[in-house]
């Protein structure tokens, strides 16, 4: 069966991530602010989860409407067939979001589409209770200037959720802002990358998954695998085959970076989880001493905000990378801060810049060729 699926991501990544959804044959990929929307089968839906570097999770579309009243959300959620998608004993949670809307109270709307949800699975399982006690199925609606979005959540735990990096230094790139970068850098089986502030490792390690085709999902379980309308095979065949594909003689490099020899332990202990640690490792240095070869890629994040709180030190950091790669020039150099003042206090203007967002937080990528 075809279902239509959205992809949000966050602003400034749409075109890599609509990227990954071409690559594994879903039709119809269209790219709008934060999200991508595509269409394909349960094979499509499980290689969106396992193979998405940068999306934040995949959303099945049930139904797109107006909606001004509560009773014209409530008929609207009635009119989804939810006994042919959710068991008796499925549980059901509601989240939901609200924008430049007449239904503006989100608790509210939660409420009229759980209640509309239970009416309609009362009446196709033929039952007058329903005790929640099986597989979640998180329901999602969205109203945005009036439309209503209801979705059901194919990936449980969001898709920055690897499964390597259980602990992380003090805030950590995500690790889909992180791919990308990577993204915008170009990395092959062979490229030498490097970070000289690498954190919890996450660039490093995004980069050594993509250089050896690395599925990013493949090391978590996503919530439609309990999903009884979804073929188990479905699953079975997209983790052989993204298997399969790993790239096993990539000969990629990637070496992180810091000045805190916990950081760099936290950083080797990630890339062990991930099974990179054969393509990439981390050192304990100061980024005084960073010498890249020529030829080599930097990508970094250096330490800002939350992660170092003294501005006036941020700056002196960026000044003395921004002299390194002077004395020693690389093949490009991609650096991601929320830092305003980042090309002043580097000492060079960019050559392009590209706008993403770490979480909330606005932050430019700046390119280095």
């Amino acid at each position: 069966m075809e279902y239509t699926f959205v992809a949000p991501c966050y602003f400034g990544v749409e075109s890599a991530a609509a990227f990954d959804f071409k690559r594994i044959g879903a039709k119809d990929v269209a790219v709008t602010d934060g999200r991508i929307t595509f269409r394909g089968d349960e094979e499509i839906l499980a290689a969106a989860n396992l193979e998405s570097r940068c999306a934040e999770r995949i959303l099945m579309l049930l139904k797109s409407t107006k909606a001004v009243t509560f009773d014209e959300l409530f008929d609207a959620v009635y009119e989804i067939p939810w006994e042919e998608l959710i068991p008796a004993d499925g549980a059901f949670p509601v989240k939901g979001s609200s924008l430049s809307s007449q239904l503006s109270s989100v608790p509210a709307c939660q409420s009229i589409v759980k209640k509309a949800i239970v009416e309609r699975l009362k009446k196709g399982h033929r039952v007058q209770t329903l005790p929640e006690t099986g597989a979640a199925h998180q329901v999602r609606v969205s109203l945005r200037k009036d439309t209503a979005e209801i979705f059901l959540d194919t990936s449980g735990a969001g898709l920055h959720k690897r499964g390597y990096r259980r602990t992380s230094t003090l805030a950590p790139i995500k690790e889909t802002l992180a791919a990308a970068m990577i993204d915008l850098g170009r990395i092959y089986h062979d490229t030498r990358a490097r970070d000289p502030f690498c954190g919890s490792g996450t660039l490093m390690i995004e980069a050594a998954l993509k250089a050896a085709n690395v599925a990013p999902g493949l090391r978590r379980r996503f919530a439609a695998e309990q999903y009884e309308f979804i073929p188990k095979k479905a699953w079975e065949n997209q983790r052989a085959r993204a298997i399969e594909a790993i790239n096993r003689e990539a000969e990629f490099e990637g070496i992180g970076y810091d000045i805190d020899p916990q950081a760099v332990e936290i950083a080797n202990a990630n890339a062990k989880k991930a099974g990179v640690a054969r393509l990439c490792r981390f050192e304990t240095a100061d980024v005084r001493r960073f010498s890249p070869e020529p030829g080599t890629m930097v990508f970094t994040n250096p330490p800002y905000g939350e992660r170092l709180g003294d501005l006036a030190q941020a700056a002196e950091l960026e000044k003395v990378l921004g002299k390194r790669l002077e004395q020693f020039p690389v093949r490009g150099a991609y650096i991601v801060t929320a830092d305003a003042e980042f090309e002043a206090n580097f000492g060079k203007k960019a050559k392009r810049r590209r706008k993403l967002y770490n979480g909330m937080i606005p932050c430019q990528v700046y390119m280095y060729f």
